[in-house]
């Protein structure tokens, strides 16, 4: 595969469940060597996504590429050069981690020398060599996720497909998969990740899609979300401590459309219209007024703001029409919750 080819192509793929509509024309792509994080409301069309690349489902409509492949008539390449662990994964629970992990490499024909090999390299990888002799059934959810991680390297696989891989963790636990994963990038890995816990996306990967209701609303560098659109600016004033009166000055500079101050913090955030604001007379005026200043500059859009700004809230009328069809729940007849 050449450097400059995508890891992974997707172009206008669509994907139906009888009356539910999965994906709805969706392209993108990921650069190989990238962490892309893959992001949205519950019902946008992420597990279909996946599946589709993890070729456990056949795209409907449209073009899917893995490594040049395309998935449909090239699963089984692809599925040589790609490991996929879901966001329920099942565990062998009353084998060692050692025989777990065995028993895969040699589903992947490996003999015994190069199993030894390859399960000692996944398990030093992981931070699992100490484990090695212990039952799964004994293992805690962060460790058991160490190690399904640890499966789906059994055969080096040089795309990782990661469905919520930090769902039930603590914040000890994430951060070392965290760091593991970065590790797997420096290896030459991509990562395509799909989790709910955007801080932790933000940080880490390169690049993000997002998907709404079967739909691409933005897919890129991480870095092209921190700009708004639209003819608004947004600006971050700090200054030493609070000055009476700023706010006020503050909207009397022409243009400007909101003066807002987060609680405890001398901060002000000013919202104004592009074409009618002059930045350098809006932070004269707070130096006129005798504010001390201490910075001044614009108030980039984070991922989780992002993510707001081009979502739509609420459930899919589909997903809206499935619940209403669906009986109630049985009662309970112990009465516990």
């Amino acid at each position: 595969m050449s450097d400059n080819q995508p890891t992974i192509e997707i172009r206008d793929l669509h994907h139906a469940y009888k009356r539910q509509q999965a994906v709805r024309g969706i392209s993108f792509t990921v650069d190989r060597g990238a962490i892309h994080g893959f992001v949205g409301p519950n019902g946008a069309g992420k597990t279909t996504t996946l599946k589709i690349l993890a070729t456990l489902l056949k795209p409907q409509r449209g073009r899917v590429r893995v490594f040049g492949l395309d998935v449909g008539a090239n699963y089984k390449d692809v599925r040589r050069k790609t490991g996929f662990m879901p966001d329920h994964f099942s565990l062998y629970r009353q084998m060692t981690v050692q025989e777990y992990l065995d028993f895969f490499a040699a589903a992947y024909g490996m003999n015994l020398q190069e199993r030894t090999r390859v399960v000692g390299d996944v398990l030093a990888l992981t931070d699992m060599e100490s484990r090695r002799n212990e039952m799964i059934k004994g293992l805690s959810r962060g460790m058991q996720q160490r190690i399904s991680l640890a499966r789906v390297l059994v055969h080096d696989p040089a795309l990782l497909l990661l469905d919520e891989p930090a769902s039930g963790l603590d914040p000890r636990a994430r951060i070392e998969l965290m760091e593991i994963i970065r590790e797997l990038q420096r290896m030459g890995k991509t990562i395509f990740i799909s989790s709910h816990i955007l801080s932790e996306l933000a940080l880490l990967c390169d690049s993000v899609t997002i998907l709404d209701r079967g739909t691409v609303r933005y897919s890129g560098p991480i870095s092209g979300l921190h700009q708004r659109d639209g003819d608004t600016g947004d600006y971050l004033l700090s200054l030493a401590e609070d000055h009476p009166g700023v706010e006020a000055t503050l909207r009397s500079v022409s243009g400007v459309i909101e003066v807002t101050k987060p609680a405890n913090a001398p901060q002000y955030r000013v919202t104004f219209r592009k074409k009618e604001t002059d930045l350098n007379l809006l932070l004269r005026a707070a130096l006129d007024g005798g504010a001390q200043v201490l910075g001044f500059q614009e108030n980039l859009r984070q991922l989780n703001q992002a993510f707001m700004d081009l979502t739509e809230p609420g459930v899919p009328p589909v997903m809206m029409d499935a619940a209403k069809a669906a009986p109630p729940p049985a009662p309970n007849p112990g009465g516990a919750a």
